[in-house]
């Protein structure tokens, strides 16, 4: 994963975009970040806005933290599902 930068420098960099002025290349040197960072920002805001369908950030972190939660559910239950064929195995019906 690249540089995350901060939310507040994304938005300025987008606003300063989306007027227009200034052509992209320019931009991005300008402030230091590649084109494809700033088309994925103005992409991202205007989901964000409600512009354009798509998850927002809100709804993309959401989603990330319950797929973690899944992940480390999974990985319990199959550490406890091991558990009990090993406890198991050791009682044996007469």
């Amino acid at each position: 994963m690249g540089k995350r930068y901060p939310k507040e420098f994304r938005d300025d960099v987008v606003r300063v975009a989306r007027l227009g002025a200034t052509p992209f290349a320019q931009l991005a040197t300008d402030f230091g970040v590649s084109e494809a960072s700033i088309y994925n920002w103005i992409k991202q805001a205007d989901i964000d806005d409600g512009v354009r369908p798509g998850l927002t950030e809100k709804e993309a972190d959401d989603l990330r933290e319950v797929k973690r939660r899944n992940r480390v559910l999974e990985e319990e239950n199959l550490i406890l599902r091991r558990a009990a064929a090993f406890f198991a195995k050791d009682i044996s019906p007469k």
